[in-house]
């Protein structure tokens, strides 16, 4: 039983090592071929970005998928499954369609076409919802129409999930990186613990979507040298999208023979198809965003895919959040959501599994709405944790009294330079593409990781 896991985890770090070192030289021709679309007013970042950052994800994939294809207890899941061919054909053809959108724009109508189309194409392979656990009924088998419409909604409402929350720097990446991490410990349970072959494909496409969000943040964490853009969020949303097809679908609840009659198994299991039922439980928060952006654009006289300000990742930094801030709150909420799913669908009779969701429920919302507080590590951590995080200490009270500027008209100086920037936040001032010595997404050569805070018209 040790052994799948190690492989699940050459896997994994393939993935993410393909990713990472791809993800450089990705940036350099993003940036050779003009893929760095201008600011528009709906965007948080103030620095042209390259993106196109999904080539480096897909060639993960398929660096995942080759490996997995030669280690000894993954290779069954190629010789007894077409679904991980099926996940590259889909896989390829969206992906193509988001880098055509990332150096051309090109229509919204054109991209949900596509979108169709790869979820088709997975369909014809064998990808497909073929029943569904109705509670009180039993499994309801569905006909060959009814499979594929629900499939290709499936998928579209992913993709598109992923792609709104796709807002922030490492926020859509973090965010599915968790959902993949819950997903793979549910599909490992079924497979492993029951011995249902059928959540194998599942497993393993888990596996290396977490490869792919691992490689890519540290490219793309605040502040971002390169954006996944349409290219690599699409993807990742039709992997995540195609391992719950795969689990909720394919697998049948009356296969574990541990509930008795196939009804009661059904409802009996209810709290274990919680995080795969049109795996709106493990990507809640980015469905939810999807929704009320529909209701909103719809309700204004806008297209449902008007692009606009009004994503829940924006009202966080209304509201005073930093970019950071924001980022590790939507974090938090998917976590709790994806693995809370994961937890009550292990143990439903437990309590302490609702106690634990609703302590964490609360602490999420008192730092929701605690925008400006800022918590201070102890002064023993203070050389682990980040500046903004670390207790001053009487000598560096003396130092800053000291490097105070003697004259009045110097120190007023000093603070008109340094008003830019709150001490708790981490948002850059904006940068001009011509400005003599800026790094970063404006040049192609390495980028400070510490950006010069200082506004551009300063003195200093």
């Amino acid at each position: 039983m040790g052994q799948p896991v190690r492989d699940y985890l050459l896997t994994l770090c393939v993935t993410a090592a393909v990713t990472y070192l791809l993800t450089g030289p990705v940036r350099k021709f993003a940036i050779a071929v003009g893929a760095m679309p201008a600011i528009r007013a709906r965007d948080v970042h103030r620095e042209p970005t390259p993106r196109l950052g999904g080539i480096a994800m897909f060639g993960g994939l398929c660096a995942g998928l080759i490996v997995a294809d030669h280690l000894f207890n993954l290779k069954g899941v190629f010789e007894l499954s077409n679904e991980p061919r099926a996940l590259l054909s889909g896989a390829a053809l969206i992906w193509l369609i988001g880098v055509l959108d990332d150096k051309f724009e090109i229509d919204a109508l054109i991209k949900l076409g596509g979108q169709m189309i790869a979820a088709a194409v997975m369909v014809i392979q064998g990808l497909t919802i073929l029943w569904l656990p109705i509670p009180g009924v039993g499994t309801v088998a569905l006909t060959q129409w009814q499979g594929t419409l629900l499939t290709v909604a499936l998928v579209v409402i992913t993709i598109n999930a992923v792609n709104f929350v796709d807002g922030l720097d490492g926020l859509a990446a973090g965010m599915v990186c968790i959902a993949s991490a819950a997903f793979f410990l549910y599909a490992y349970r079924l497979w492993m613990g029951y011995g249902i072959e059928a959540a194998a494909p599942a497993t393993l496409f888990a596996a290396i979507l977490m490869g792919m969000c691992l490689g890519f943040l540290p490219h793309n964490m605040h502040p971002a040298r390169i954006f996944m853009g349409d290219s690599g969020s699409m993807l990742i949303g039709l992997v995540l999208a195609a391992g719950a097809i795969s689990i909720t679908g394919q697998v049948d609840p009356d296969n574990m023979q541990i509930f008795g009659s196939e009804r009661g198994a059904t409802h009996a299991m209810l709290p274990v198809f919680i995080p795969l039922v049109l795996p709106l439980t493990i990507i809640a928060i980015p469905a939810a965003d999807l929704v009320l952006a529909i209701v909103r654009r719809t309700w204004n006289g806008q297209s449902p895919f008007a692009a606009d300000r009004g994503h829940l990742h924006h009202r966080l930094l209304e509201i005073g959040h930093s970019h950071s801030r924001a980022v590790l709150i939507m974090y938090f909420w998917s976590a709790l959501i994806a693995f809370g799913a994961v937890g009550y669908s292990v143990h439903s009779a437990s309590m302490w599994i609702v106690f634990v969701i609703i302590a964490a429920s609360t602490m999420g919302l008192v730092l929701l709405l605690m925008p400006r507080f800022t918590p201070r590590a102890p002064y023993w951590a203070n050389r682990i944790v980040p500046p903004r995080y670390r207790r001053a200490t009487e000598q560096d009270s003396s130092s800053s009294h000291e490097e105070q500027p003697a004259s009045g008209a110097s120190g007023a100086q000093q603070g008109s330079a340094d008003a830019p920037m709150d001490e708790e936040s981490d948002e850059r001032a904006p940068v001009a593409v011509g400005v003599s010595g800026v790094n970063g997404a404006t040049a192609i050569g390495a980028r400070s990781r510490f950006p010069d805070r200082r506004s551009i018209d300063s003195s200093h």
